[in-house]
C-alpha cells in the first residue's frame, strides 16, 4: 500500500482502490476505479459536480491510501472487503453484516451434522443463506429437523456413544451418534436435507416415494409407514411453495426501497421455478447515491459472501459498472451469470413484487421505530435541545403542499403526539384563493385557515396548540409561514422547516440551517413527520385530481356535479354510463327519463 498527501498528479492511472480519510486517520470513503488519478481529482477539481454526500466527504478528506489491482474486476472485490472491514460512514453497506448467520452442512466430516453458524468457510461444507436473522435459521432447521432425522449435536459425531440421545426415541434422530444407522444410509439422508436446501424437492420425493414402495415389498411395514408419513410431510411443504415461473429455472429476484439514509434490499430466491425463500437486508449511507450505485453495492456485498449464485438474476434497476459486475458473478458462479432488468410480462411483475414486499418492510420499521417508547422519547429531548424550544415537544404539526403546475392544489396537516402519529387529528385543505403556482402563498393560506379556526373555535380540536410546527420546505417556505404568524399573533408558537435535498432544518431569526447528525433520532422523527405529511397530501391530491378528470371529462345539459357524482356511483366509470340504458339511467336518483335520454344522446 502506497500513500500520499493528496498528490494527486502523482497518482497512476491505473485501476485499484482508495481510502479517504479524515484529520484523524478514520477511514471516510472506500472506492474503486479504473484510473486512480482520474476518479481521485474528480473530488477535489470539481467539487460543487459532486453529490451533496460526497462534497461533505470531500470536505472532511485530509489523507488517502491506494492500492493498485491488475484489473477492475480485481478492485471491486478488494472495495467491498475494504468496506466490509472499515464501515466507512459515506458508502453504501449492509448493516451489520458480519453477523448473518448461515445453515451449514458439514460434509467434511465422517457423520456430517447441520447447524447454525455465522463462519462462511472454505473448508468442505455446504453453506445455505446468508439469512437475515438467526431466528429465520432456526425455524428452517425445525422443519428440517421434522422431515429428516439427522443429527445436530455441537460435538463431531463418531457413532460411538454408548446410547442414542432423547430425541432418536421421539423419531426427530437417526441414532448416528450411537451407530443406530449405517453410514451409507445416513449420508442419504444428508443428501436429501441438501436437496431440500437447494429447492428440489421433487427429487427427494421421488426417492422417498421409492424407498416406501421397497420397504412395502420387502414387508417393512413399520418403516413404510414412516416413509410415509415422511413422504406427505415433505409433500405438504412442497405444496406451499409459490410456482413463479414456468420455466423451471434458478434465479435471484431482487428490488431496492429507499427511505433517506436507509434502503432495503429484498431477495426472492427461486429454484427450479418455485419461490422457496425470501430474505431482506437493510443498506445505510444511501443518502444521495445513484440507484444503480446501490445496487452494485448490494450485489458486491452480498454475493462477497454468498454460498451459491444462481445463473440468472433480475433487478429492478441496472447495476452501475455492468459489464465488472457481471463478469465478477461469472467468476463468483464459474458460470455464465444472466443479469436481466425486464421491462414487461410475468418477470416485471415479478421484480414489482419484490420491490412492493421490500417497501412493505421499510414501513414496518418506521412502524417498529415509532413505537419504541425510548427512542421516541430520546428524539423528543433530543429535539427540544437542539432547537432550542421552551417545552418538549410533544404535539408536533406539519405542513405540506401538493399540486401539478398549480392545478388540484391541496394542503395537509398531520399531527404527532409523543413522538406517534395522531391519525384522528390529521387535516386536509383544498386550496381556494391562490391561482397558479405559488407555493409560498398556498402554504399561508393552509396556516391562516388553520390558526384563524385556533383563535376562533375555543373548545374544539382546532384549538389545541401544538408544540412545534414544522414546514415542509426551505427557508422561503419557513418565512412565508412567519407572515401568518405575525399576522395572526400566534408568534409565541415554535416554528421550524425541513427542506428535503441536504436534510437541513430552518429556524427563525437563524441565517444558517442547522444540521443534525445524520445519525440524530431528532432528524429521524423529523423525516418521519414530514414524510406522513407529503404521503397525506400526496394522497388528497391524487384524489381531487381524479376527481376533477372524470368531472371535466364529459358535458351533459342539465347534468350538474351532484347527478353527475350519482351516476358515476351507480355505474362505475362514464363507459358504464354510455353503455347503460335509458331505463337503467332513469333508475338513479334524480335523473327522469328526459334527462336519461339527453345523457345517452350526449355520451
Amino acid at each position: 500500500m502506497e500513500q500520499g498527501r493528496f498528490e494527486l498528479d502523482a497518482l497512476p492511472k491505473k485501476p485499484g482502490v482508495y481510502l479517504l480519510k479524515d484529520s484523524v486517520g478514520k477511514v471516510l470513503y472506500v472506492g474503486k476505479a479504473a484510473s486512480l488519478r482520474q476518479r481521485v481529482k474528480s473530488y477535489f477539481s470539481t467539487p460543487n459536480a459532486l453529490e451533496p454526500k460526497l462534497q461533505r466527504m470531500a470536505a472532511l478528506a485530509r489523507d488517502l491510501d491506494f492500492i493498485v489491482t491488475d484489473s477492475e474486476q480485481e478492485a471491486l472485490i478488494l472495495e467491498a472487503n475494504l468496506i466490509k472491514k472499515h464501515r466507512p460512514r459515506y458508502n453504501v453497506r449492509l448493516k451489520d453484516d458480519k453477523s448473518y448467520p448461515y445453515i451449514k452442512v458439514s460434509l467434511n466430516e465422517e457423520w456430517p451434522r447441520v447447524f447454525l453458524t455465522r463462519r462462511f468457510e472454505n473448508n468442505g461444507g455446504r453453506y445455505f443463506g446468508p439469512y437475515t436473522s438467526a431466528g429465520s435459521v432456526r425455524r428452517t432447521l425445525d422443519l428440517l429437523k421434522k422431515l429428516f432425522r439427522y443429527c445436530s449435536p455441537r460435538w463431531v459425531i463418531t457413532g460411538k456413544k454408548p446410547r442414542p440421545c432423547f430425541d432418536f426415541y421421539i423419531n426427530r434422530c437417526a441414532g448416528a451418534c450411537s451407530g443406530e444407522i449405517s453410514k451409507e444410509e445416513y449420508h442419504r439422508i444428508i443428501e436429501q436435507v441438501i436437496l431440500f436446501l437447494e429447492g428440489r424437492q421433487e427429487v427427494v420425493i421421488r426417492d422417498l416415494r421409492s424407498k416406501m414402495a421397497e420397504a412395502a415389498e420387502a414387508q417393512e411395514f413399520e418403516r413404510a409407514a414412516r416413509l410415509r408419513d415422511q413422504l406427505q410431510a415433505v409433500e405438504s411443504v412442497a405444496e406451499r411453495q409459490k410456482i413463479v415461473s414456468t420455466t423451471r429455472e434458478d434465479e435471484d429476484v431482487i428490488a431496492i426501497a429507499r427511505e433517506r439514509n436507509e434502503a432495503c434490499a429484498q431477495i426472492f430466491f427461486i429454484r427450479g421455478g418455485k419461490l422457496i425463500g425470501r430474505e431482506h437486508f437493510i443498506l445505510e449511507g444511501t443518502q444521495d447515491e445513484e440507484q444503480g450505485q446501490i445496487v452494485t453495492s448490494f450485489l458486491q456485498q452480498f454475493y462477497g459472501s454468498a454460498p451459491y449464485v444462481p445463473p440468472k438474476i433480475l433487478l429492478q434497476t441496472e447495476p452501475r459498472d455492468e459489464h465488472v459486475v457481471s463478469s465478477w458473478l461469472d467468476s463468483m458462479r464459474g458460470g455464465r451469470v444472466s443479469i436481466t432488468v425486464p421491462q414487461r410480462g410475468d418477470k416485471k411483475k415479478l421484480v414489482d413484487m419484490v420491490a412492493e414486499n421490500a417497501s412493505q418492510v421499510l414501513e414496518q420499521m418506521k412502524a417498529k421505530w415509532l413505537a419504541d417508547s425510548g427512542k421516541t422519547a430520546a428524539a423528543l429531548n433530543e429535539l427540544k435541545e437542539r432547537l432550542n424550544l421552551p417545552e418538549l415537544p410533544r404535539r408536533v404539526e406539519c405542513y405540506d403542499i401538493s399540486d401539478i403546475r398549480g392545478t388540484s392544489a391541496v394542503g395537509s396537516m398531520v399531527v404527532f403526539e409523543n413522538g406517534r402519529p395522531r391519525a384522528s387529528s390529521y387535516r386536509r385543505f383544498k386550496i381556494k384563493n391562490v391561482e397558479g403556482i405559488d407555493d409560498y402563498a398556498m402554504m399561508q393560506e393552509v396556516l391562516r385557515r388553520r390558526f384563524k379556526r385556533a383563535k376562533e373555535q375555543d373548545g374544539s380540536s382546532w384549538a389545541v396548540v401544538p408544540d412545534l410546527v414544522l414546514i415542509d420546505g426551505g427557508k422561503g417556505h419557513l418565512n412565508a409561514a412567519l407572515g401568518v404568524v405575525v399576522e395572526l399573533g400566534v408568534d409565541f408558537i415554535p416554528f421550524a422547516s425541513l427542506a428535503k435535498e441536504r436534510e437541513e432544518v430552518f429556524l427563525p431569526g437563524s441565517a444558517e440551517p442547522l444540521m443534525l447528525p445524520r445519525d440524530s433520532q431528532a432528524l429521524y422523527l423529523l423525516q418521519r413527520i414530514r414524510d406522513e405529511a407529503h404521503r397525506f397530501a400526496l394522497s388528497y391530491h391524487l384524489r381531487v385530481r381524479r376527481k376533477a378528470t372524470v368531472d371535466s371529462s364529459w358535458t351533459v345539459p342539465g347534468i350538474g356535479p351532484k347527478r353527475k357524482r350519482a351516476l358515476i356511483k351507480r355505474f362505475g366509470s362514464v363507459r358504464g354510463i354510455r353503455e347503460a340504458s335509458v331505463e337503467e339511467l332513469a333508475e338513479v336518483p334524480g335523473i327522469t327519463t328526459a334527462l336519461a335520454e339527453k345523457v345517452k344522446l350526449f355520451l
